[in-house]
């Protein structure tokens, strides 16, 4: 029998058991996604053990309001930017009281992007927070992704979850 699972759910699956060992939950901040990471990890059962919320805050007052994201922030770099990015992987981290965050914002058409930002720019932002004391690393990075809006916003998806995974190896 042809096995049929998606690969954002092998990334699920492997990531739950990444964090079923350690005995770590995580949140999600997603803007531009809009919810899908969240749902792809929820799809498998048994994610309550794990998963811990997520929070959907496509404005940037729900990112002021839910994530502790300073407006001056958001005024200063613009809601796509890894300032932003940082600071909402660190504000779901800290208001969900988990070891583990990943966050996204960005664009993903078909319209609203700029020179600067085009369409399908998206940056994310990953808050691990070790076991031991209070080491927190937090990195951030941008991307830029080609396709329509449901294209950019799966390969965010992807993209999100694989570099967490390897996040975690280290």
């Amino acid at each position: 029998m042809k096995n049929n699972i998606d690969p954002q759910h092998e990334f699920a699956r492997v990531l739950a058991h990444n964090l079923i060992e350690r005995g770590w939950k995580i949140a999600l901040a997603e803007s531009c996604t809009g919810g899908l990471v969240c749902a792809t990890l929820t799809d498998l059962a048994g994610s309550s053990d794990w998963f811990e919320r997520g929070y959907i805050t496509y404005s940037n007052d729900a990112k002021t309001e839910c994530l502790d994201v300073p407006a001056e922030t958001i005024q200063s770099f613009g809601a796509v930017s890894e300032q932003v990015a940082a600071a909402m992987a660190n504000g779901a981290r800290l208001k969900a009281d988990v070891n583990v965050a990943l966050s996204i914002t960005g664009i993903a058409g078909p319209t609203g992007g700029s020179p600067d930002k085009p369409v399908g720019t998206v940056c994310f932002g990953w808050s691990v927070k070790q076991q031991v004391g209070d080491d927190v690393k937090t990195i951030t990075t941008t991307k830029q992704f080609l396709g329509d809006r449901q294209t950019v916003r799966e390969q965010a998806r992807d993209y999100a979850l694989l570099t967490l995974l390897d996040l975690l190896k280290t």
